[in-house]
């Protein structure tokens, strides 16, 4: 068993786990964060997407010991004061989302992208960008469609996709 200490969603936490414990493991099961999702465990879905020191990774690919010491923002974290997140609020009202399985993981890839892009995105570059992320029941096109509104309000001057 190993100790690990991170700062979660702004919360110091500790616990101890197994060496080869997944950190999307620790989040959900020592933590009790379920927001995150387990959806492959071979970094090919995109449902365990978090922020690990202000970048988005898959929870799945990394040792929760490997995480010891960062900075992990999980989707619990990422709205303040108990209201929604640009992009949470843009999936809502462009319905970017149907099961929601895949909705966690694709929230915090598209914060990541918009802040990383500092909000020059167009149609081509969000797709090409969650590649990384499956989504089952939907087409995409109401999430592109989210991604680009929530850029236009963070950044303002976006493209919008095709109706």
């Amino acid at each position: 068993m190993v100790k690990v200490k991170l700062t979660v969603n702004g919360r110091a936490v500790s616990g101890d786990c197994e060496e080869r414990t997944l950190l999307v493991q620790f989040i959900r099961e020592k933590l009790g964060l379920t927001g995150t999702h387990v959806g492959c465990d071979t970094t090919q879905c995109g449902t365990c997407v978090v922020h690990m020191d202000g970048k988005s990774v898959k929870s799945c690919s990394i040792l929760a010991v490997q995480a010891s010491g960062s900075s992990v923002t999980t989707i619990e974290g990422l709205a303040a004061h108990g209201g929604l997140h640009p992009v949470q609020a843009a999936f809502k009202e462009h319905h970017g989302l149907q099961c929601g399985f895949c909705t966690p993981g694709m929230v915090m890839t598209a914060v990541d992208m918009i802040d990383r892009h500092g909000g020059q995105l167009d149609e081509q570059t969000v797709r090409q960008e969650l590649e990384g992320n499956i989504c089952r029941c939907t087409g995409y096109h109401n999430i592109v469609k989210a991604v680009l509104s929530a850029n236009a309000e963070m950044h303002g001057g976006a493209k919008q996709a095709a109706e």
